[in-house]
């Protein structure tokens, strides 16, 4: 086959990936639909999977043909890329099925890979501009390939596709579900924010503290690579707020495992508004761990660990009014809104007296 025949052969795979990216953008803003009464999620999520399924295959169509030679003719390599065009383009029109009434975080949490993944529409979006992406790059791959042989970009860019396409079977099938999997993502990066702290803190030793006493050691003040005494009895005092915070969020969860439901635009509503507060919470731990490190400024730490003890006594009294908070768990709201504040004053009373 000449060369002026192999570019005409590729030329529709280079308008398939120019249209992808077309809707590719319209997908990065675009709003899903409310909804007209008629919505129904089970029957939305058995086309939606369909339309990933279809997806796949039709990828896959696109990848042996363009596997070894000799290459598809421009005919069929048209086909070929009008196939898969419409695939994409169905499943890009689903996503707009979903109405926002249905959550608004459902549609984004697939990306938890993710640290600004959250509740029930957003993942959804996200997984599908996953696909739309991984087909580009094998669009890509293809169009720059010597088309002699399948080569193991082509092979890693197929699998791509298929991996993304069968996220759609793992994504939260509701807001409550999505919400879980949000907290869940939170409870472990709070964990992990304690953790590193407490492992730095085993590991910092201070090179004269076998030599110097506490007096001593106190008086050579904040230096840049140890911690003083008053330093760790500062993080002490921070390690119990950011405790609480982890507390929270394992109480939050639990309530919603128990109590959540999604059989109403309200209780998704409240849904959606605890994962609002509630995703700020780890960003402020970390804020707090990293104001911890030396050299210590014990004015930014107070500061700091009032911006996350705020984070924290909003979320509670978000939850307060929330369906999933039945009258029994207003025991442990009230203890953990006693617990920040105490953590909070204790704070503020080193801070103060050592800045």
């Amino acid at each position: 086959m000449s060369d002026n025949s192999c570019a005409d052969v590729l030329v529709p795979l280079r308008n398939l990936s120019n249209a992808i990216k077309c809707i590719r953008e319209r997908m990065k803003d675009g709003e899903s639909n409310e909804s007209n009464g008629d919505f129904n999620l089970t029957n939305f999520w058995e086309t939606l999977t369909q339309a990933a399924k279809a997806t796949s295959q039709e990828a896959t169509k696109l990848s042996v043909a363009f596997s070894k030679p000799p290459l598809p003719s421009k005919l069929d390599s048209a086909r070929l890329a009008e196939s898969i065009q419409k695939r994409l383009l169905a499943l890009s029109t689903i996503y707009y099925w979903f109405p926002k009434s249905q959550g608004k975080w459902i549609s984004s949490i697939f990306t938890l890979c993710i640290a600004e993944c959250i509740t029930l529409r957003k993942p959804i979006r996200e997984a599908t501009v996953q696909v739309l992406d991984g087909v580009v790059q094998l669009l890509d791959i293809l169009l720059v390939s010597p088309l002699q042989s399948i080569s193991q970009e082509q092979l890693m860019s197929t699998g791509g596709v298929w991996a993304s396409c069968d996220q759609f079977d793992h994504l939260p099938k509701d807001n409550r579900a999505a919400v879980l999997d949000m907290v869940a993502s939170y409870i472990a990066m709070v964990k992990d924010a304690r953790e590193e702290m407490e492992q730095a803190l085993s590991e910092s030793q201070d090179p004269f503290s076998d030599v110097l006493d506490n007096d001593e050691i106190d008086a050579r003040g904040n230096q840049d690579t140890y911690w003083s005494q008053t330093d760790r009895q500062l993080i002490s005092k921070c390690m119990g707020l950011i405790k609480a915070a982890g507390a929270c969020l394992r109480k939050f969860s639990n309530a919603v495992h128990k109590n959540g439901k999604v059989d109403t635009p309200e209780n998704i509503a409240q849904l959606d508004d605890l994962a609002d507060s509630s995703r700020e919470i780890s960003p402020s731990v970390d804020d707090l761990v990293l104001s911890l490190y030396p050299p210590v400024d014990y004015t930014a730490v107070d500061q700091i660990a009032g911006k996350l003890a705020f984070t924290l006594k909003k979320s509670l009294q978000i939850i307060r009014s929330c369906h999933f908070c039945l009258e029994a768990d207003m025991s442990w709201v009230r203890f953990l809104e006693g617990a920040v504040d105490h953590n909070l004053q204790e704070v503020k009373l080193l801070s103060h007296g050592s800045s």
